[in-house]
């Protein structure tokens, strides 16, 4: 049964399908634990893509063999106009995967209540988990080809669920999270008409053992959370089973819906 996005339907997506005839460039950004697992399983799984992957103020693990360091700041204008010179020599891209993301940063920490609230503190998580990824497929968008199937996927978060909410908490991040997919789901609307072959994603990995979630795994129940690896796989399995027709919708890591 076709799956259409999580606000119109609610069924299951289709088994996942290979990645190995996909053809053309992937871009991994965020060199994080998820980002360089996503490299190595793409190295792996579609060898018929030249993979390029993001580099920041040298704060990323080594990339993979063979992978193109790209250097790129999502939140610096600058670095994104020139981003697309970047890839010039590329072939085409055929897939792009943010996995940039911020939740905490010495004194910027998930808020518990009202009174933890900070401006700068609200204004850097937006910059990195909302705009970062909207504002990286506005600078991709000359790239890609309207003729060639292409995939646009961005790590979202189960917590930026406004319908799933029920502790409260965490404000800036879910906030940031909870507008980055409205952000994407109005792109994929746009794209849906200049680009009928691309589908948007977002997607939520599951908690994985990455710096990120670093501070707040020890409540973690047993075998929820996942190694970069698994996480990895588990993204490219949902990617691989996305089409055009659900752009724009949000998933979990096991390949079910979300409710935004």
């Amino acid at each position: 049964m076709r799956h259409v996005a999580p606000d119109i339907a609610s069924t299951n997506p289709p088994a996942p399908e290979t990645l190995a005839g996909w053809h053309g460039t992937a871009l991994v950004v965020g060199c994080g634990g998820i980002g360089t697992a996503l490299l190595q399983a793409l190295g792996t799984r579609a060898p018929g893509l030249q993979l390029a992957g993001s580099r920041r103020h040298g704060h990323c693990s080594p990339l993979p063999e063979g992978v193109r360091a790209v250097a790129l700041d999502l939140t610096n204008d600058a670095s994104l106009a020139a981003l697309p010179q970047q890839l010039a020599d590329l072939p085409p891209l055929r897939l792009v995967i943010n996995t940039a993301g911020l939740l905490h940063d010495g004194p910027l920490q998930p808020e518990k209540r009202l009174a933890r609230l900070n401006r700068a503190h609200l204004e850097r998580s937006f910059a990195v988990n909302a705009f970062g990824p909207v504002l990286l497929a506005q600078a991709l968008d000359p790239l890609i080809d309207r003729a060639q199937p292409f995939h646009f996927a961005s790590l979202s978060a189960r917590v930026g669920s406004i319908g799933d909410n029920q502790l409260g908490g965490w404000y800036a991040y879910r906030a940031a999270k909870a507008a980055q997919n409205q952000l994407l789901r109005t792109l994929a609307i746009e794209w849906r008409r200049r680009l009928p072959l691309a589908c948007v994603g977002l997607l939520h990995p599951g908690t994985t053992a990455t710096a990120l979630s670093d501070p707040f795994q020890a409540g973690v129940p047993d075998g929820k959370l996942f190694s970069p690896d698994r996480a990895a796989g588990h993204l490219l399995d949902v990617i691989a089973s996305l089409t055009p027709e659900q752009s724009g919708s949000f998933w979990a890591w096991d390949g079910q819906p979300i409710p935004w």
